[in-house]
């Protein structure tokens, strides 16, 4: 198992918006794709309070490539991402590591 450490950088003030389309849009098409999450975190105490956090757990590399690029190439995402930014952009900046769990890391 391969895991997807992914940072959201919110344009400043757009983080609530940014949350409320992962928890009413991108969740559900997710599903739709395949796409396991492995959990969602904001920063309590720390650098910025506007960033968010996920990752996402992947069987190999080729699952990523196929079920991320049928994500975000359907019509529907690009479709319902374009309406939550029609006040302007959600995310400045995004970052994306693949992870691989050590031998003795709790979560495999």
């Amino acid at each position: 198992m391969l895991y997807e450490l992914r940072i959201y950088h919110a344009v400043p003030g757009r983080l609530p918006a940014l949350i409320d389309r992962f928890r009413t849009i991108t969740l559900g098409l997710w599903e739709k794709h395949g796409i396991r999450q492995a959990g969602f975190w904001t920063v309590q105490i720390g650098e910025s309070n506007q960033t968010l956090y996920y990752m996402l757990a992947w069987e190999s590399l080729a699952e990523r490539e196929r079920k991320w690029n049928a994500f975000t190439s359907d019509p529907e995402w690009l479709d319902k991402r374009a309406g939550t930014e029609k006040d302007g952009p959600l995310i400045a900046k995004v970052q994306s590591q693949i992870l691989q769990p050590t031998d003795f890391s709790a979560i495999r």
